[in-house]
């Protein structure tokens, strides 16, 4: 199995060659920079691109948690290096490069403000999403059943209820649905921005976690016609990485 991963990752890496840079059509980026691969801290910004080509800072900096093993290469719309080691499912890390950010998730009684063109989903005991790398075609896609998750590995993939750190998630488009050629199927699913736990005290299992009035803020701003991407990156290959891949 492990084999099998490893070359269908490989053959989609090569078919990811020319989605080298920020994507043209993006004028609006979260930017996450850690100070390095194992690093569970993460110094995020919100920064929108003005018509003279110049980006500014709209929010940040923010402090925010990552998995607790830090970062690896994940599947976005950047290039991997070669041989560069990839996410897998339950490794602990948040997956670095350049995602697409999709819609939102929530359980939180407070209405999450956000633009009218993302799409929410409010989350019910039918919901999952599957993490299970042996249905393929159900990894890493939410889905509603017709009825109350109820059999093992229903309950298992079952979206949370009444975790609060989880009753707001905006998508991290890491080996998703919404990505040409995803998803790989073990090489990581549900990735999302969410609420930090104990105040930022502790790191996540490979998302990107926040202050709960930061991640309303951000989700606030952001503008779907912008074509909004999240950039996360340790500090050394942002620099390297900067002129090659149009970086902010």
């Amino acid at each position: 199995m492990k084999k099998i991963l490893i070359a269908i990752v490989s053959a989609i890496l090569s078919c990811c060659a020319t989605f080298a840079q920020l994507p043209s059509d993006c004028s609006q980026a979260v930017l996450g920079i850690a100070d390095g691969w194992d690093s569970s801290a993460v110094t995020l910004s919100l920064l929108q691109k003005q018509p003279d080509g110049r980006w500014v800072r709209l929010l940040g900096p923010i402090p925010g948690r990552l998995g607790r093993a830090g970062l690896v290469w994940g599947l976005g719309v950047h290039a991997n290096p070669r041989g560069g080691t990839i996410k897998r499912e339950g490794d602990g890390r948040s997956p670095a490069g350049i995602f697409r950010i999709g819609g939102l998730w929530t359980t939180n009684k407070t209405p999450v403000k956000h633009h009218r063109r993302i799409p929410e989903v409010k989350v019910c005991p039918r919901d999952i999403w599957v993490s299970d790398p042996t249905q393929p075609r159900l990894y890493n896609r939410h889905i509603r059943l017709d009825h109350p998750a109820a059999t093992p590995w229903e309950l298992k993939e079952q979206m949370r209820q009444t975790d609060y750190a989880h009753s707001i998630k905006l998508l991290i488009c890491h080996n998703t649905w919404e990505t040409p050629g995803r998803p790989v199927p073990g090489a990581g699913s549900s990735i999302f921005f969410h609420i930090w736990r104990r105040d930022g005290a502790a790191p996540t299992a490979g998302c990107t976690a926040m202050d709960e009035t930061n991640l309303r803020a951000i989700i606030a701003r952001l503008d779907p016609a912008r074509n909004p991407v999240y950039i996360l990156l340790p500090r050394a290959e942002y620099v390297r990485l900067r002129a090659s891949w149009n970086l902010p």
